[in-house]
């Protein structure tokens, strides 16, 4: 039996997840674009809870095609907070769309991957956590992460949500070292 982080449950998919995209390091704009809404939309839930909705997500914000969620309509929005299969709450889903079209107004000069990036140097920090009480929720990165893409307005985006995004995106490895991931590189 394989040991892993000490937050991950019995469920296969939360064990999937884990396993195969947490802490791997993502540079493909369009993927963080989704985890950065994705992470947004878990602010005071937990993650499985979005993780069970991501496919449905991904079915109803037309694959985080930011071109055509900024074009979503005032229709578009009540279909989408009477949606069963995603949270229903209006400034999150108000947050999509707006932090869709920032998304767009980034990649005009660069990539949304080098932008975000940025906040640890273009690499992934390799953190030695022992336990899940070695975590912390928030770092001086997650906190200039928060601080830049507030100041260019992106909405939940608070440093806690900020550091999630990091750590599921292998911008930080906080992999416990008794995970069987802790040592994998991408």
């Amino acid at each position: 039996m394989k040991k892993r982080c000490s937050w991950v449950s019995n469920d296969p998919l939360y064990q999937d997840y884990h396993d195969h995209e947490w802490g791997i390091p993502v540079y493909d704009d369009q993927k963080l674009f989704e985890m950065l809404c994705l992470e947004g939309a878990q602010a005071g839930l937990s993650w499985i809870t979005v993780l069970k909705k991501r496919q449905h997500y991904r079915q109803v914000f037309d694959q985080f095609d930011a071109a055509k969620i900024t074009q979503y309509d005032e229709q578009k929005r009540v279909e989408l907070l009477a949606d069963p299969g995603i949270i229903r709450n209006k400034l999150k889903v108000n947050a999509f769309i707006v932090n869709a079209g920032l998304y767009l107004k980034i990649r005009q000069t660069q990539s949304f991957s080098d932008y975000l990036w940025q906040f640890v140097d273009g690499s992934p920090l390799q953190n030695q956590r022992h336990s899940l009480g070695d975590i912390p929720a928030t770092t001086a990165e997650s906190d200039a992460m928060a601080k830049q893409l507030k100041k260019d307005g992106f909405k939940f985006v608070g440093s806690t949500i900020c550091y999630a995004f990091m750590q599921a995106t292998g911008m930080v490895n906080d992999h416990t070292s008794d995970c069987f991931c802790f040592n994998r590189r991408g």
